[in-house]
């Protein structure tokens, strides 16, 4: 295996930034001296697969999200790709995909440019996936670890399996996240290299000593040869095997990170800042001080869980569920109304009416409770509309208290008082849902008693080239 203490060295050229996120993949360049993004392209997956047999599965096709890099590759100046000097990945977190090694993709030349086309790998089971019931996740062991273990969490997917289709297993030699195994097929490597950061997300994995449960898992008939080697948040994994879009054989590329972090790297800039990132889902979270450590065990009613950060170091988290995906739910759902009446109207449109129509609705005494997904502390909570009268009905009425529901939701999980008490002065405002969304910024502000900032470039694939620039 490569050396995990090899240096990067971008002090000239760019750093390359990959994002595998849930619905897009998004690529950034770097400039290694001006620390500003240079170029980005975005591209959605649309790897989302349609399982009949089991509606709580959440699956997606590897090939149609890494078909969706190649495209953001193609997009970037070929002369600047030719002075990347290292490459950072990030993606989604928990879910899982597992992969034979040294079979687990092959090379197609086209147009001068080598892609990678996956091969012998499994679908990636997302951390969306509802399979593991509260039933299931209360039949398996105990695990040694301050977080609790959920539903869509890698470990918990492959109990699962061994239960249910334990033939499935034994197709596969390695298992990782998506993010994890882009770093695979990248630097040829035989197994899979993993942060702690990641390896947390997959549940069993104490952080403290930075090990997974090991022999749990073991008297538990658990596929340990699955679990990837884990290295240090901000580590290099491997080098580039060959020349991939002209950025040159034998560039350094770093284990892969969760967006999540990623994301507040990328914005957080004082001890007082607050990140609130809302995309697909949405989290607030606010640094730790340098000496906190975990509770040993998870407290399973608590919204709060603390992530490992970077250095030792921990970020205090309200991880919902429902974020964005509530307003896209809301959005096909009228597109679905509207087609049944014989009306087809873009989703796009659909969107850009809703925030229009509640931009003129400032207030509401509609309530929405916009749990659609239930959360991971309340999994078993359901959405529900209330104090609907004649007068409320109106579409800004309805966007406008969706809006406020998700916003009131996470304030739920994390209140204004607590993060008072934490020395929060003000809230760094992240991710697509909320960018591109002036009415859930509204409700942010009336919710939230801080200042609150819209950074620029505030987006994971930023924040994993900064950690690469970063460690020189």
């Amino acid at each position: 295996m490569e050396d995990m203490a090899t240096s990067l060295s971008p002090s000239a050229g760019f750093v390359l930034g990959l994002d595998l996120g849930t619905t897009s993949v998004k690529v950034v360049l770097l400039d290694a001296q001006s620390k500003r993004v240079s170029d980005s392209t975005s591209f959605p997956t649309n790897s989302d697969i349609s399982c009949t047999t089991d509606k709580q599965a959440k699956e997606q096709d590897p090939a149609l999200i890494i078909a969706a890099l190649d495209r953001c590759m193609d997009a970037l100046p070929k002369d600047k790709l030719q002075k990347v000097r290292s490459i950072g990945v990030c993606g989604q977190m928990h879910g899982i995909v597992l992969w034979k090694s040294k079979t687990e993709c092959e090379l197609q030349s086209k147009d001068e440019v080598i892609r990678f086309i996956p091969k012998d790998v499994s679908q990636l089971v997302t951390w969306q996936d509802g399979r593991c019931s509260t039933a299931f996740l209360s039949s398996l062991p105990k695990a040694d670890s301050h977080l609790s273990v959920a539903t869509g969490f890698g470990c918990a997917t492959i109990f699962w399996y061994m239960k249910h289709r334990l033939e499935f297993l034994s197709d596969f030699s390695v298992a990782g996240t998506i993010q994890d195994y882009v770093v695979s097929m990248l630097c040829g490597l035989d197994n899979c290299v993993m942060t702690g950061q990641n390896a947390a997300s997959w549940g069993y994995f104490n952080t403290t000593t930075n090990q997974w449960n090991t022999q749990i898992l073991k008297d538990a008939g658990f596929p340990v040869h699955l679990l990837p080697v884990v290295v240090e948040s901000g580590a290099v994994a491997g080098h580039t095997s060959l020349e991939w879009y002209g950025i040159p054989v034998h560039t350094p590329v770093g284990a892969a990170l969760g967006d999540f972090q990623c994301s507040v790297y990328s914005c957080k800039t004082n001890k007082g800042d607050a990140v609130l990132n809302m995309s697909t889902s949405a989290q607030l979270t606010f640094t730790m001080p340098a000496e906190f450590s975990p509770p040993r065990s998870p407290d399973p009613l608590s919204p709060i869980a603390y992530f490992p950060y970077f250095h030792g170091s921990y970020l205090a988290v309200a991880a919902s569920l429902n974020g964005g995906n509530v307003m896209a739910t809301f959005v096909r759902m009228l597109g679905s109304w509207m087609k049944e009446f014989g009306l087809e109207v873009s989703e796009s449109r659909i969107y850009s009416q809703l925030v229009q129509s509640a931009l003129i609705q400032p207030n509401t005494d509609l309530s929405v409770t916009p749990t659609l997904l239930g959360e991971r502390h309340d999994p078993t909570t359901l959405a529900n509309v209330s104090h609907i009268s004649p007068s409320n009905l109106s579409l800004g009425h309805m966007t406008r208290a969706v809006c406020r529901g998700i916003i009131e939701n996470m304030a739920s999980m994390m209140p204004p008082q607590s993060l008072q008490a934490a020395g929060v002065t003000r809230i760094i405002g992240s991710g697509s849902a909320l960018s591109c969304n002036t009415v859930l910024q509204q409700e942010v502000e009336r919710v939230f008693p801080f200042p609150v900032v819209y950074g620029k470039e505030v987006d994971s694939a930023v924040g994993v080239a900064m950690v690469f620039h970063d460690q020189t």
